[in-house]
């Protein structure tokens, strides 16, 4: 039942999102519309003479001409900004490797001051590992590492030829 309220309202959202999106996109396009009715209003051309035509045009270009001027100092601050952006970082990465970073050491700490400064000094907690371990008796291990050693040239006298392969198949069964 979780699941399926989650989900609609997973769906709700995803809803509301795209309704929101579309309304977006009108109020854009609405605002496009004005800003063009309001900076550049429709030409009325017809019945004009070609003086009034000339005019209009001198008039059109000296307008393109102050929205070029307006448009080069922009790109001009953009470009003088992206240079100032780009020295800026060069300047950090520098002052960033003249100081010279210390090498870490391994610092050995214990379970004990571990548990003490997590639990705090009012907490006694010990933990001594080594009382958990198992105890190998000295004497288990001598036993093992003793074996006879024996010549070994007669070793391979013996396993050389099909007997000593029947030798070996028959200590492995």
């Amino acid at each position: 039942i979780k699941k399926l309220i989650i989900l609609i309202y997973f769906y709700l959202m995803v809803a509301k999102a795209k309704d929101e999106l579309e309304q977006e996109l009108v109020d854009k396009e609405a605002e496009k519309d004005r800003y063009l009715a309001e900076k550049a209003p429709p030409l009325q051309t017809s019945g004009m003479s070609f003086a009034e035509l000339q005019e209009l045009c001198q008039e059109l270009h000296a307008k393109i001409d102050v929205v070029d001027e307006e448009r080069y100092d922009i790109e001009a601050k953009v470009l003088h900004n992206t240079r100032e952006i780009k020295d800026l970082n060069i300047k950090v990465l520098d002052l960033r490797g003249k100081f010279k970073r210390p090498t870490l050491r391994r610092v050995r700490v214990s379970a004990d001051a571990i548990l003490r400064s997590l639990l705090g000094s009012k907490h006694k907690v010990s933990m001594d590992l080594r009382a958990n371990l198992k105890s190998v008796k000295k004497e288990d291990t001598e036993k093992e590492k003793t074996v006879e050693v024996s010549d070994w040239r007669k070793n391979v006298e013996a396993m050389s030829g099909m007997e000593g392969r029947k030798k070996m198949f028959d200590a492995a069964q």
